[in-house]
């Protein structure tokens, strides 16, 4: 698989994460919306990695760290209101997280709350397809 072969595997996983959150949201599971959210950015931004670095991804869930590697290539600027979207949705990757701290990061969203990331991570989304190259 060439580079934009890869990029498109990337692609399809992390629409598939950002339309379960859309389910997810409808099914009432907070958290879970806002996971998605999470696993899409990251999955989007690891397929531009490999258009604009190499396929070697770095082995983070910290979105911020991987645009981080790659901004400077970038035809627009990263916005700092895209990167406190990156560090918030990083807060919410789950795997292999205690039981005791997803209750507390449960406990932080509402239906409003959750509704919110998912509309910020669609715009993210959108504004992050337009920048490969």
């Amino acid at each position: 698989m060439d580079a934009a072969e890869k990029y498109e595997y990337w692609l399809e996983i992390a629409q598939y994460d950002l339309d379960t959150a859309e389910t997810l949201l409808n099914g009432g599971r907070w958290l879970y919306v806002v996971f998605m959210c999470q696993q899409a950015v990251e999955k989007l931004v690891k397929g531009l990695y490999i258009l604009f670095i190499d396929d070697n991804i770095p082995k983070t869930h910290n979105i911020r760290v991987l645009v981080e590697k790659f901004e400077n290539r970038l035809p627009e600027a990263v916005t700092d209101e895209q990167y406190d979207l990156f560090e918030d949705l990083t807060i919410y990757y789950l795997n292999g997280r205690y039981a005791d701290y997803k209750q507390k990061l449960s406990d932080r969203l509402s239906e409003q709350t959750a509704k919110d990331y998912l509309t910020r991570t669609k715009e993210v989304f959108a504004w992050l397809l337009t920048m490969k190259p």
